[in-house]
């Protein structure tokens, strides 16, 4: 009956019910009422074999929730003392130090109360850390939000539940001797390092990703091509890369069960610690390491109750990794699999033309691990990346056959390199083409029409729901008519595509205020004219993603123009990454802003140091010079927009001195929209400014749990005694203004 699968079920839902529902405070009384469900149950039905099966998940639900509740009061509870704490600490580094946006990060553990926390660590100096060193310092810590839809739930899914921010100068210490948790990270180090001397330049981040989970290295404009043909899960160390590595310890060990095992599960353990335990590399290598044992031990193996262990396992140890996005993937992916690839697998083959035989059971059989994995992940794809690959069946088709032999030819070179460096570089040299042929692939088919949609488009969520819809009731149907169901979901996507470009062309004034956390990002638009006020945020690429997923959903794939406002990273950090994407033949700049700032952009610059107007159809665009005051803000570029009855005043980071020169030199009518300056700092939106423009509504673009404190309270009283209706990115989101 496979009790621990349903019992795990139970377990899985029950966490998601405490990290996304169920308050603190009411989880133990849910886990009574689960309880009682199983005892009801039990009583009534105990001769029905699905009243068992409910028996054991509100078991399952009632066991998830009381150990829910004990580890957020118990072990969690003792961190949230340390919320907005500032204070001394030693803290010790589990990995390397890594440079960030805004400084540098390491993670590392801190012991509060005899308990080991792992905490994300922001410094400002440049000193490389390295695992097991002592940091001693003053720092400001934060506890990571509790709930699971807060942006920094993406910590808690990584098991880290404390941030510290550096406030004073730190001291950094060497460790006294190699702990057995460093042996991971230096190993991934000196493995990467191995890679980079014995591959070619232009592969180098490709494998280290295939291997070790290290992407950072890997390109804007390669990781684009990953994602929108549907293969980055490649470059994500995950079950795949696990089945290979079995695959590989297999054959050396020439299939004895005892010998697999005494090698296989070190490797795999290892293999974990190299890729830093994520949870799609620990889900894959807890099966792995049931199935070797299973052989070992004569035992059946049942694939569904081994991924049921595994989950239970790593709930067990961190509840709140539920909440973890690669978590979900993986055992979407794997459910996905076991579900429905026979299915799949078994209606490609009757259609199979007879002449073609082999290849034809090949295609199928990739085909159908492609689709029934996509089933469950395309939601969850949706959700947190906002992108769908239309064509990833294809990538994975012409890809995946060369991956298993990169990642041999890549231990290969690793176990060479143990030999001869000479002999590394060589083999390196050969394995360098099978990954150009993967990323030239992944190039080509990223810029196919269509090849991905993207879910910032409310009507592309809308098509996704009715897809699922149609699937389930083709499943429900005993006469599946399955060209009826592809025609009804091509015409649908078609209807969407639609609506979704429709818009952007139709409308007048059009304001999108880009939810790019602590920057900002500003599409305007008109008839058809786009232009990009600004592409920063928490991080570079962020911003670019925001920028290219929005455009894209309303099919831009060209912007008439690109305006900056002046040369901070919160505003300019994203451009590079974006314009590698979607090109564009003109870039506004302010005067005096630091050329080598600007990456290299193949388009007409122009420099404002008077006022500019772009006239645009029915829009106009006003361009104010800067103030050439000695403060860099004040030195930025305001952007008058005015369409049809509509008209937005945009004013960088200026604060109030640069607020009253505008004034003072230009004349400014009533306007309907104010984007409040500075992310909406304390100095913003000065009362003359106020009193001059008359807004009826401000937009504060500013990221949630921001160290500066903004949007300052001065400032947001100020917007209130003016009547003003106050709209904010870190509550609502991104933000859409439509003009009367």
């Amino acid at each position: 009956m496979r009790v621990l699968m349903w019992f795990s079920l139970g377990y899985g839902i029950a966490c998601a019910l405490g990290a996304y529902l169920i308050p603190q405070g009411q989880l133990l009384t849910a886990a009574a009422v689960f309880c009682a469900g199983m005892l009801v149950m039990l009583l009534t039905g105990i001769r029905f074999r699905k009243a068992r099966i409910a028996a054991l998940v509100l078991f399952g639900c009632s066991a998830g929730l009381g150990w829910f509740c004990i580890y957020t009061q118990q072990y969690l509870g003792i961190a949230q003392k340390w919320n907005d704490v500032t204070r001394d600490a030693e803290l010790t580094a589990v990995g390397y130090s890594a440079q960030t946006d805004y400084g540098w990060s390491v993670d590392a553990f801190v012991s509060i109360e005899e308990k080991p926390y792992r905490v994300r660590v922001y410094l400002e100096g440049e000193e490389e850390i390295a695992p097991g060193d002592r940091v001693y310092g003053v720092f400001r810590f934060r506890y990571t939000q509790p709930r699971a839809w807060e942006r920094t739930s993406r910590y808690q899914g990584k098991g880290i539940f404390l941030t510290a921010r550096q406030e004073e100068s730190v001291e950094i210490h060497g460790s006294d001797g190699m702990s057995w948790w460093c042996y991971g990270p230096v190993l991934a180090r000196k493995t990467g390092a191995i890679l980079e001397e014995a591959f070619p330049e232009d592969v180098q981040s490709f494998v280290k990703a295939l291997l070790l989970g290290d992407s950072d290295g890997l390109s804007y404009e390669a990781d684009m091509d990953l994602r929108i043909s549907g293969i980055r899960h490649i470059v994500a160390v995950s079950g795949l890369h696990v089945a290979i590595l079995c695959g590989l310890v297999e054959f050396m060990t020439g299939k004895r069960r005892f010998l697999t095992a005494l090698i296989g599960i070190p490797v795999m353990a290892l293999f974990a610690a190299m890729a830093g335990f994520t949870p799609s590399v620990t889900r894959a290598c807890v099966m792995a390491g049931l199935i070797i044992l299973a052989r070992l031990f004569d035992r059946e193996y049942d694939s569904l109750t081994a991924l049921a262990f595994a989950c239970l396992v790593m709930l067990t140890v961190n509840p709140l990794i539920i909440v973890n996005a690669g978590f979900q993937l993986s055992v979407a992916s794997v459910c996905g699999i076991l579900l429905f690839c026979k299915p799949l697998d078994g209606w490609l083959l009757r259609r199979r033309p007879k002449a073609v035989g082999k290849i034809w059971r090949w295609i199928c059989q990739c085909s159908a691990v492609t689709l029934s994995a996509m089933v469950l992940t395309v939601p969850l794809s949706a959700v947190y990346f906002g992108t769908v690959s239309v064509i990833g069946v294809v990538t994975n088709l012409l890809t995946l056959w060369v991956v298993n032999l990169i990642f041999n030819g890549t231990v290969a070179v690793c176990a060479a390199s143990l030999l001869s460096a000479k002999l590394a570089g060589a083999l390196g040299w050969m394995v360098a083409w099978p990954v150009r042929y993967v990323l030239l692939v992944a190039g080509w088919l990223s810029r196919v029409p269509l090849a991905a949609v993207y879910t910032d488009s409310v009507y592309i969520g809308a098509w996704l729901v009715f897809c699922y819809v149609l699937l389930g009731v083709c499943m429900i149907r005993k006469k599946r008519r399955n060209g009826v169901t592809f025609c009804c979901a091509c015409l649908g996507l078609c209807i969407a595509l639609g609506c979704s470009w429709l818009g952007p062309l139709t409308d007048g004034c059009r304001v999108t205020m880009l939810d790019v956390g602590q920057g900002q990002c500003i599409l305007l638009q008109s008839r058809g004219k786009t232009f990009l006020l600004d592409c920063g945020g928490d991080t570079g690429k962020n911003a670019a993603d925001r920028a290219f997923r929005k455009l894209s959903s309303q099919g831009i794939r060209r912007l008439d123009g690109v305006i900056l406002t002046h040369g901070d990273a919160d505003h300019i950090g994203g451009i590079g990454y974006l314009l590698s994407r979607m090109k564009t033949d003109l870039i506004i700049v302010p005067a005096g802003m630091d050329p080598e700032i600007l990456p290299d952009l193949d388009a007409e610059t122009v420099w404002v140091d008077r006022e500019l107007v772009l006239r645009c159809d029915e829009c106009t665009i006003r361009i104010f010079p800067p103030a050439f005051l000695e403060k860099d803000n004040e030195n930025g570029l305001c952007i008058l927009f005015e369409a049809e009855n509509c008209g937005i005043l945009i004013t960088g980071d200026r604060s109030a001195r640069g607020e009253r020169m505008l004034i003072k030199r230009h004349v400014l009518p009533d306007v309907d929209v104010l984007v409040a300056g500075h992310h909406g700092a304390k100095t913003s939106a000065c009362r003359d400014l106020l009193e001059s423009v008359r807004p009826e509504t401000v937009l504060i673009s500013v990221g949630a749990g921001n160290p500066y404190g903004q949007p300052h309270e001065e400032l947001l009283d100020r917007l209130l005694d003016f009547g003003c209706s106050v709209y904010r990115t870190d509550q609502e989101g991104t933000i859409l203004y439509r003009g009367r």
